[in-house]
């Protein structure tokens, strides 16, 4: 028998905010609200759903697991992303030339956006 992902899960004081906002940056759709204690979101496309569940508090620190998502074009999509209301955190390019960005999500989830290859 194997494990098989189901969904990512990322823990949030408002649950049905959050993944409203999310739910509208990558085309997706609100599928359960769960009176907003544990909001499901469905994307085209993706393997998997995106769940955020309400909590009382944040989990202090960096989350240790994120999102890294890919776009034609990145430069566009940092504008998109900031008029939003994400954080720009960092700008990164390596040797290769590839490029990403990483970005905090209204309550403080980190999340990585890279240009796509083509």
């Amino acid at each position: 028998m194997s494990l098989t992902v189901a969904m990512i899960t990322v823990d949030s004081i408002d649950a049905l905010a959050l993944g409203r906002w999310w739910a509208e940056r990558l085309g997706g759709a609100v599928v359960e609200e769960n009176d907003g204690w544990f909001v499901i979101v469905s994307v085209p496309d993706a393997p998997v759903q995106l769940a955020f569940q309400k909590v009382e508090r944040p989990t202090p620190g960096k989350n240790k697991v994120h999102l890294d998502l890919t776009v034609e074009d990145l430069d566009a999509e940092v504008k998109r992303l900031e008029a939003a209301g994400a954080d720009q955190v960092s700008d990164h390019t390596v040797e290769s030339g590839f490029r990403w960005v990483t970005f905090a999500d209204p309550e403080g989830n980190y999340f990585d956006v890279a240009q796509a290859e083509s």
